[in-house]
């Protein structure tokens, strides 16, 4: 029995399960910096690194491609997107009219039920960030903002938030791994609870807002240091 426990324990990932594993262990690479915007992504380094067949790595590529994440050229190979200082504010200028509009029609004060979801996600979330786990710090951030803006009504709207949040991911998730930039985080989604109880939208909707700028800053002035050192 006991024999038969421990295999069942170390039982074999399906191609499914290993082929996600690689895409999440690509994706946390890039996002959180550990492959710097720009870098090239050769597949043989990536195999070793992995552990993984070549078919994996390739399939990791194409996925994270179609996210936005991961830019593949002739003659160049797959590199991890790397965005221009306007790229990133004509990026984040869809993102915030999107964000401000879904803000704009949750109705306030906001139901009960929504604000006790809200703050079971942000107890969660803060959970995640004592334990200094990154995944679970990015997912439980991603799960607080969904439920948040699925309460706008339209789900047309907030798939078209996802995709952005999804773009924006290589900017705004190494913050998560920056203490002040988490404190402030955490901070600002406990104002966002409270003004869920009032009734002011506008300030709701700008708050909404303001929650992106830290990354957004944090990007740029990133980059510009790499442009001054090269």
């Amino acid at each position: 029995m006991k024999a038969q426990a421990a295999s069942a324990e170390i039982s074999p990932l399906s191609r499914e399960e290993e082929q996600a594993e690689i895409i999440r262990r690509l994706e946390e690479d890039i996002i959180f910096g550990r492959f710097a915007p720009g870098s090239r992504l050769v597949e043989d380094t990536l195999m070793s690194r992995y552990g993984a067949s070549r078919h994996f790595v390739r399939q990791g590529l194409f996925q994270l491609e179609r996210q936005g994440i991961v830019l593949r050229e002739k003659n160049v190979g797959a590199t991890v997107r790397f965005y221009s200082a306007d790229e990133v504010r004509q990026i984040y200028e869809v993102r915030e009219m999107l964000t401000r509009q879904a803000a704009l029609m949750i109705p306030l004060p906001a139901p009960a039920d929504l604000i006790e979801q809200l703050t079971e996600l942000q107890l969660h979330y803060c959970a995640k960030a004592d334990a200094q786990d990154l995944r679970g710090i990015h997912e439980a951030n991603d799960a607080f903002h969904v439920a948040l803006f699925s309460a706008c009504g339209n789900p047309y709207l907030v798939r078209s938030l996802q995709d952005y949040m999804n773009l924006t991911l290589p900017m705004r998730a190494k913050n998560l791994a920056d203490q002040e930039g988490l404190a402030q985080s955490r901070r600002q989604h406990e104002l966002l609870i409270e003004l869920l109880r009032g009734r002011d939208s506008w300030a709701f909707a700008q708050l909404c807002v303001d929650h992106m700028q830290y990354s957004k800053a944090d990007y740029l002035a990133r980059i510009a240091g790499d442009e001054k050192r090269n």
